[in-house]
């Protein structure tokens, strides 16, 4: 082939290139239509709010506000004039509306309407609102409505399409010429037109006036020169509007060619964006740049578009594929294989997109996987037809090209010349040729082995002979060999060699060497396991609704689902796949989420990316993911195939903006106010007490990520709300006095907004003021004060007399349990002197130690009996005297033991006297000396928080056995009823408790005492 034949070749790769390059970048237009539930295609103006909602215009369709996600629309029947609108402005709060019968205003819900001509342009400049209508100019005044201006008689009849002020002069774009005047009033000066032409639309910009003329280009007007010039641009042509984006680019909306990009200093072509590049239609209306730096393109008869740049390119049935799911794609040695729909597969190079002829017996077939081996051979598995094998090789083709030779007598000049020529030939392996089934679901290739996972018969593992079309040395792996479940979805080698697959029911396994390990259900859920992934000796899996899990390859397969601050934006992960900067990708069917992982895997941070952000295949299919030698990954969604070029330049988010939307008191909007100048000031609504239940709506806009907005809010000083999607509270039975009611938001990137406040004071009623209740008050006091006056005299006499017959009733009570104390003494010295009298002939020597004792215990009884109160160490040593005195009068031996158990000392707790005694008495005389056995007493103290508990035990014949031998005059029997009396006037009912004690279940082993009195302490 000769040389110029090759160039033309190349030229003609270059081109298509180009092409296919230029078309696939539709993906920086984002249309909406009918179909999101835009009111009408035929969007004549747009623009954006405060708030951040772009209002839209339409032809017959009326008013629309569209927030990222929703359209609202207003029409007719709704108040508006008309549905054929022209014209949108912003004044204040308000909405100015110019329709083909005049002028609506739109302020909260309510519409104000002027009848008038058509208005085509609403100009705000210097305070003042002109509009460019069919007939002349008008002025718009709160007071008096629509007021035509007279000016120049051609310009009352024009038709007038614009209005710029360029600081000092006005420049008036008409059907009948381009005007200037240095005003706009009756009788204004300077009326002169400079060009006669139809004037369509200007704009000043760069101390240039920019205006255009219908057929003849832009006039370019130089307004700080010592002529303005007459410089052309003769293309674009049919203008309908004029905007400047992008640090200086102008953009011309044109009706038959969409919009043209010019450069403002060179007045050069940058680019154009027309039905090429993704339009629908030619004709459009305006373009405006939002704050999030997207350009919003209006159409007439194709909807709007959202403009924007991204690092996605996507590929679908407008920009040459055959179909728009793509169910698999890889990336081979010759570029990007996808499979398309169910016609098959298109090869990507850099010539763009080839479409791969399929085969017959495979139409209507969805190939699910696809792979190649080490040779360049592409390996897809359909569902049902088995496997595709598509062995490429490469041939010499021999050309051969005559040219004619100049000179008449010489023969012609016959070249040759030799080109490679790539041969694809198709072999169909499937269960006719030996394989287990023909549902593929995942394929491996390892050199020249297979490895084939099907949708329920297991795993093989073959070689093939291309040559004699044949399966060789397969070997199957299914439940006899040890896997359970064999639904599997997804097949992996890692890089030890081991060949894992993972299985519908959550189940998780590998083969190494023949032999097969199956984890079972790693994650204990009943849960599909959809993707494997391996990455830096860690095994990663994506699931379908519990999110993506992960564990190091090192010991035992523990797995952890991967956490942090934020979480993915759906569960169901369909794609993961790891980028060149270490970021985990994840599809889904909400499209597919950057995830930045830290060294111990946590989530640091997320990106999300749907069909706002250039990823407009929206869901992914199940494993369709891979990633190029430039490492671009490529996505096959429902939708088509994205590929996303890594670059270090992204689109920056702003921080959002929160406004106020409405405020309602008793469910009435509060429409006298501008919230948007009443939200942090220092204005304070002023309630009445009626007027208790307020609404409070606010709204951050985000047009990227609408869904994603998240508000919080609180009344007051009062902890911050949750984070949630509600931006209306409505509060009811409010307080009266001052109140600030605040909200804050954040976006889709948690960057949160200023907190805006709103501060409402709730006038109290007036039986709630002070004045008035002092008043009451003072009332009151005066009518009742004579009656206290004589009350309180008759009071303090009775009360007198009621306190002297207290004080004797506290007297007797006193003298009472005096005398209860002094019954018990006699009683107790009767018996000490009898048991000391029998002791004075038998014992002289043990007399005189009992008198000793007895003397001592003597004195303290009745020191004590004068107290209230001693404390429980001075009642110890009392026990103790009086049972020494018990031991050398008893006619048998016995042993005690007092035992205290507190935190407190002793000699601080307070007890009344002589109240343990008489039940020691009782247990040594008729308990411990009538029974047959050693005696033991025990006497055990011990606190709680409230009482003083004492035990008394011993090991006699048992209390209830003694009472049957004694009278009823028994003087013991009168101390322990008067020792009972004593309990219940100090601790109450049922505070003293005797039981005997029962050994073997028959037998009488003593008796136990216990009783409680309320712990008293001397601090």
């Amino acid at each position: 082939m000769n040389t110029n034949r090759l160039f033309t070749y190349l030229i003609f790769f270059l081109i298509f290139n180009f092409i296919s390059s230029l078309s696939a970048q539709n993906n920086q237009l984002r249309a909406y239509t009918l179909e999101d539930g835009l009111s009408q295609s035929q969007v004549y103006d747009i623009i954006q709010d405060e708030i951040g909602y772009l209002w839209l215009g339409t032809q017959g369709g009326g008013l629309c506000r569209f927030n990222g996600d929703e359209f609202k629309i207003w029409n007719e029947n709704d108040g508006l004039q008309s549905n054929y609108i022209h014209s949108l402005a912003f004044v204040n709060d308000s909405l100015f509306i110019g329709t083909k019968n005049g002028l609506s205003i739109k302020t909260k819900n309510r519409f104000t309407n002027l009848e008038g001509p058509r208005i085509n342009k609403i100009c705000l400049i210097e305070d003042k609102i002109y509009l460019a209508t069919n007939i002349g100019i008008y002025e718009y005044r709160k007071s008096l409505g629509l007021i035509k201006i007279n000016l120049n008689t051609k310009i009352n009849t024009s038709i007038i399409n614009d209005i710029v002020f360029d600081g000092r002069l006005f420049w008036v774009a008409t059907n009948k010429g381009l005007w200037k005047l240095n005003d706009i009033k009756q009788n204004a000066g300077i009326i002169e037109r400079h060009s006669a032409y139809d004037f369509t639309a200007a704009i000043f910009h760069n101390n240039k006036v920019f205006a255009a003329a219908f057929n003849q280009g832009i006039l370019v007007l130089n307004t700080n020169a010592k002529t303005y010039g007459n410089h052309w641009i003769q293309k674009p042509v049919r203008v309908t509007n004029i905007s400047v984006h992008n640090d200086g680019e102008l953009w011309f909306s044109t009706d038959n060619d969409g919009i043209t990009i010019i450069d403002s200093e060179k007045y050069r072509e940058k680019k154009k964006i027309n039905r090429k590049n993704g339009l629908a239609v030619s004709h459009t209306r305006k373009s405006i740049l939002d704050r999030q730096s997207n350009i919003w393109i209006a159409t007439s008869g194709g909807g709007f578009y959202k403009y924007f740049q991204n690092n996605f390119v996507h590929y679908d049935k407008n920009t040459g594929l055959k179909g728009n799911r793509v169910y698999a794609v890889h990336n081979a040695k010759n570029g990007i294989w996808a499979s398309n729909s169910e016609v098959g597969l298109v090869q990507i190079d850099s010539l763009g997109i080839h479409n791969i002829p399929q085969e017959e017996q495979l139409s209507e077939v969805k190939i699910k996987t696809i792979t190649s081996d080490i040779y360049g051979n592409i390996w897809a598995g359909t569902e049902g037809k088995g496997i595709l094998f598509k062995k490429i090789s490469q041939v010499d083709s021999v050309f051969t090209d005559t040219i004619q030779n100049i000179e008449a007598d010489k023969d012609p000049i016959i070249t040759t010349d030799t080109i490679v020529k790539t041969v694809i030939k198709n072999h169909i392996i499937d269960t006719d040729k030996g394989l287990p089934s023909n549902w593929i679901r995942a394929i491996e290739v390892i050199d020249n082995t297979i490895w084939v996972a099907s949708y329920s018969a297991g795993i093989s593992r073959f070689t093939y002979d291309s040559e004699k079309k044949r399966i060789l040395s397969l070997k199957k792996f299914s439940g006899k060999n040890g896997i359970n479940d064999l639904h599997i979805r997804d097949m992996k080698q890692d890089s030890t060699g081991k060949i894992w697959y993972a299985t519908q029911n959550g189940h998780l396994g590998y083969i190494k060497k023949n032999k097969v390990t199956h984890l079972g259900n790693v994650l204990k859920q009943a849960t599909a396991i959809s993707s494997i992934l391996f990455h830096k000796n860690t095994i990663y899996i994506g699931t379908a609704g519990r999110g993506i899990w992960w564990s190091d390859l090192d010991g035992d397969i523990a797995f952890k689902k991967l956490k942090g601050r934020k979480k993915p934006y759906s569960d169901n992960i369909y794609q993961i796949i790891f980028d060149d900067k270490d970021n985990l990708w994840a599809g889904s069917e909400r499209g597919v989420d950057r995830i930045e992982l830290n060294q111990s895997n946590d989530i640091v941070d997320i990106f999300h990316f749907g069909r706002n952000d250039g990823f407009l295949g929206i869901e992914t299919c199940l494993n369709a993911v891979t990633k190029d030698e430039q490492g671009n990954l490529w996505f096959g969604a429902i939708y088509g195939l994205t590929k996303y070029q890594p670059t270090g330049t992204t689109k920056a988010t702003i921080k959002p903006s929160l406004y106020f939307e409405e405020v309602e008191v008793a469910y009435r909007s509060v429409d006298s106010i501008r919230l948007s100048v009443w939200a942090n000031s220092n204005h304070i609504l002023k309630l009445t007490p009626n007027q208790t239940e307020l609404s409070f709506s606010y709204k951050t806009i985000d047009l990227d990520h609408p869904n994603d907005v998240e508000y919080r809010w609180r009344l007051n000083n009062s902890e911050w709300s949750p984070w949630s999607s509600d931006h209306r509270q409505n509060l009811a039975g409010l307080a009266y006095g001052s109140h600030a009611f605040t909200a804050q938001s954040r976006n889709y990137r948690w960057e949160e907004s200023e907190p805006i406040a709103f501060q409402f004071f709730i006038d109290s009623p007036i039986y709630e003021k002070g004045w008035f209740q002092l008043a009451v008050l003072a009332m009151i006091i005066l009518f009742i004060g004579g009656y206290a006056l004589s009350y309180v005299r008759r009071v303090k006499q009775k009360n007198k007399e009621e306190r002297n017959r207290l004080e004797m009733k506290n007297h007797l009570l006193s003298l009472e349990q005096k005398a209860l104390r002094l019954q018990m003494n006699p009683h107790f010295i009767f018996n000490a002197l009898n048991g000391i009298k029998a002791m004075g002939t038998s014992n002289p020597n043990r007399m005189n130690n009992t008198i000793n004792t007895f003397a001592t215990l003597l004195r303290e009884t009745l020191y004590n009996s004068r107290k209230d109160y001693i404390t429980l160490d001075q009642e110890i040593q009392t026990l103790k005297h009086y049972v020494e005195i018990e031991q050398l009068m008893a006619s048998k031996p016995f042993t005690y033991d007092i035992v205290v158990d507190s935190d407190l000392d002793p000699e601080e707790i307070l007890i009344p006297p002589m109240l343990i005694q008489p039940f020691v008495e009782n247990a040594v005389r008729h308990g411990i000396l009538k029974g047959s056995r050693d005696g033991e007493l025990k006497v055990q103290f011990h606190t709680t928080e409230e009482f003083l508990h004492c035990t008394v035990l011993d090991n006699g014949q048992g209390i209830f056995q003694s009472q049957k031998a004694k009278t009823k005059t028994d003087h013991q029997s009168m101390a322990l009823t008067v020792t009972r009396e004593r309990l219940e006037s100090i601790s109450g009912k049922d505070s003293l408790n005797i039981r005997e004690i029962m050994q073997n279940g028959n037998s009488v082993a003593g008796t136990e005492i216990a009783f409680k009195i309320p712990l008293q302490t001397d601090y």
